[in-house]
């Protein structure tokens, strides 16, 4: 039987490369988002499916279900983003409340209510794997909370969903280049700021992160769960 993938955010940067990735491993893969043009033009390229809704969207994520996967091996939380960057300076409390809560509804419940969703429908053995982010352990305003929640939801997923061997783990990129994150504002200055001192000397691309998630996603992993991964050129440190 044909694995099956959901991908949110698969339209571009790392979620269209983990896409890409799943799709080469031979897994029949749905890439989800809210760009109808940009999704369809991916689904095309790398021979995905496209469904498009709002993640963060109950209403969405429920009428979408009638074009997602019965059966699901794997689900990758991509969707998501910093809002800080689309969102004005905040110049008050009310202001400074929505920022937080778009990067809540943005990051933490994209990946909850999707997975929500679909739990009926993972398979034994599936693999559920959340995009986090560096910045979980670093702060960067209302962006970093959202993802360290991630991290924390993860851990409590992996004990709920373990009985039928299923695994969750979080996925932590660096700064990764090749992608709509920065929006085009990344200045070299800051961008070497960022990056700071990697024991290898470089930023992150899209195929980095893809690769660990591929690794995630194999039967071969299915003792490695509640774990958080980070692809980050030693950036920051386990412990």
């Amino acid at each position: 039987m044909t694995r099956t993938a959901v991908v949110t955010g698969g339209g571009t940067g790392i979620g269209k490369a983990v896409s890409a990735r799943l799709v080469e491993q031979g897994l029949d893969v749905v890439i989800t988002g809210r760009r109808a043009g940009v999704l369809t033009e991916t689904a095309a390229e790398i021979g995905a499916r496209p469904v498009v809704f709002d993640a963060s969207a109950p209403e969405e994520v429920e009428k979408a279900l009638a074009e997602l996967p019965e059966r699901v091996d794997v689900l990758v939380n991509n969707a998501g983003g910093n809002m800080t960057r689309r969102l004005p300076t905040p110049e008050g409390l009310a202001d400074v409340r929505n920022l937080w809560l778009a990067n809540f509804e943005s990051n933490v419940l994209s990946a909850v209510l999707v997975t929500t969703a679909l739990e009926p429908r993972l398979a034994d053995h599936a693999r559920v794997i959340t995009i986090g982010s560096i910045a979980a352990r670093r702060g960067s305003s209302s962006y970093g909370p959202a993802k360290a929640a991630l991290e924390a939801w993860t851990a409590e997923l992996a004990f709920q969903l373990g009985g039928r061997g299923i695994t969750a783990n979080v996925v932590s990129p660096g700064v990764t280049e090749e992608t709509e994150f920065f929006g085009g504002t990344l200045s070299e200055e800051r961008r070497k700021k960022l990056v700071g001192n990697p024991a290898n000397g470089r930023a992150g691309t899209p195929a980095d992160v893809a690769a660990a998630v591929t690794f995630l996603a194999a039967a071969e992993a299915g003792h490695i769960t509640g774990q958080v991964i980070g692809v980050n050129g030693g950036a920051g440190l386990g412990r």
